[in-house]
C-alpha cells in the first residue's frame, strides 16, 4: 500500500482535563436558555390567567382587588407551590381553572426543575464515562500538540492521505482553538502539551505518530523532551522557527524537525530569482495539481529492477534497513522487495495530458 506524501497547504485543573469531543447541535449553554424560557413562559401564562379573570379572586390581606402585580405574585407562588394563602379564587370557574390549567402548569414547571437539575448533576458522570469510553478505543493514533496554522494544515495534510479523523487527538492551550478543532471534527484536549498527567490522558504512549507545532521554540523543546519520555517509539515531528534551534529539537528525541520560516522565506527567494524552480517546488507542496511525491514499498515485480525503470515515476531516495539512501548514491540504483522509495510522479487529480499539436 502507498503511504502518501502529499504536503500542502470551560478550562479544567490540570490532571483532571478530559476530551472535547466534536460539538453537538446544540450546546449546555442554548439548552439552559431553552429551559429558562420555558419556564417564564408558564409563568406568563399562569399570570395572564389571573389578571384577565382577576374579579373572581380575592385579596384576603388588603382586600383593594387584584392588580397586575398581584397577578404576577400569585402566578409565582403557585408554581413554585409555596401557597401562602393570601390571594385566592373565590368563584368556581376560577377555581376550575386552576384545577386543569394551572395545576398541570405548576406539573410541568416542577419536572422542569428537577429534570434540569438531575441533568447538570449527571453531565460531569456521563461525560466521565464518554472519556473513559473513547480513550479506550485510541491505539496507534495521531497527537498534534498545537492547533494553529501549521497544525490545522498538517492535520488537512493527513487528512488528505486517508488518516481518519477519529484517529486524531488535539491539545492546545487556547480554548478558541480547541473550538474550532471540535468543528473540524476532532477530539481536543484544552491544556499544556507538556503536562504529563494531559499528554497521559490524550493516550500519548499508545500514539503512532506525533506531530509538534507549538508557538515557541523553547516550548518545543520541552515538549518533544516529555512526549520522548513517554512513549520512545513513535514518530515525532516538530517544527521550530530559528533554525538555531534545530539541533536542540533533534537532540530532544524528533524524528523529523521542520524550520517554518526558514522553509517559506526559502521558497520566497526560490521564487523571486528562479520562477520556475518557484513553480515546481510550489507544485509539489499541493495536493491533487501536476506533480506529487510519495513514499511507498517496492512490490514484487519491481524486484531487482533499476531505479531508473519504473515508468512513470521518479526515484529520488531509497529507504533500506530504515536507512535512506538518495538517487545519485549506487546503493540505490536496484531496487528490492522489503524497500520503501520516495518518489515524484503525476497526480491522480492531475487533468490528462493533452496530445502532441493540440
Amino acid at each position: 500500500m502507498a503511504r502518501k506524501l502529499r504536503l500542502g497547504p470551560s478550562s479544567i485543573p490540570r490532571g483532571q482535563a478530559q476530551v472535547h469531543l466534536p460539538s453537538r447541535a446544540s450546546t449546555p449553554a442554548g439548552e439552559l436558555l431553552l429551559r429558562l424560557l420555558i419556564g417564564l413562559a408558564l409563568l406568563l401564562i399562569i399570570t395572564l390567567v389571573v389578571w384577565f379573570d382577576r374579579d373572581s379572586y380575592a385579596d384576603n390581606i388588603a382586600h383593594d382587588g387584584i392588580s397586575l402585580i398581584d397577578a404576577l405574585y400569585y402566578a409565582t407562588v403557585t408554581m413554585t407551590t409555596t401557597g401562602y394563602g393570601d390571594i385566592t379564587p373565590v368563584s368556581e370557574h376560577a377555581r376550575l381553572l386552576n384545577a386543569i390549567v394551572i395545576t398541570p402548569i405548576r406539573i410541568a414547571f416542577l419536572v422542569l426543575l428537577v429534570s434540569t437539575t438531575v441533568e447538570v448533576l449527571a453531565n460531569e458522570g456521563r461525560r466521565a464515562l464518554m472519556d473513559s469510553q473513547w480513550r479506550k478505543t485510541l491505539r496507534n493514533h495521531t497527537v498534534v500538540i498545537g492547533y494553529g496554522t501549521m497544525g490545522a494544515s498538517a492535520i488537512a495534510t493527513l487528512e488528505r492521505n486517508g488518516v481518519p479523523l477519529e484517529r486524531i487527538v488535539v491539545i492546545d492551550r487556547d480554548p478558541q482553538a480547541v473550538a474550532a478543532a471540535n468543528r473540524h471534527g476532532l477530539a481536543a484536549f484544552e491544556g499544556d502539551g507538556t503536562s504529563r498527567e494531559l499528554l497521559h490522558r490524550a493516550e500519548l504512549p499508545k500514539a503512532r505518530e506525533v506531530i509538534v507545532t507549538v508557538n515557541r521554540d523553547d516550548t518545543t523543546i520541552l515538549t518533544t523532551l516529555t512526549v520522548r519520555q513517554l512513549n520512545r517509539t513513535a514518530h515525532l515531528v516538530a517544527a521550530v522557527r530559528d533554525s538555531q534551534n534545530l539541533p536542540l529539537v533533534r537532540q530532544s528525541g524528533a524524528d523529523a524537525v521542520v524550520t517554518s520560516a526558514d522553509s517559506v522565506g526559502r521558497l520566497m527567494g526560490l521564487s523571486s530569482i528562479s520562477p520556475h524552480l518557484g513553480t515546481v517546488i510550489e507544485d509539489l507542496l499541493t495536493s491533487g495539481e501536476g506533480l506529487e511525491i510519495i513514499q511507498r514499498m517496492v512490490t514484487r515485480e519491481e524486484d531487482g529492477r533499476s531505479s531508473a525503470e519504473l515508468p512513470g515515476e521518479r526515484v529520488l531516495a531509497v529507504i533500506r534497513n530504515k536507512t535512506m539512501r538518495r538517487f545519485y548514491e549506487g546503493a540505490a540504483e536496484t531496487l528490492h522487495t522489503g524497500d520503501e522509495i520516495v518518489v515524484v510522479r503525476r497526480s491522480a487529480k492531475a487533468p490528462p495530458k493533452r496530445p502532441e499539436g493540440s
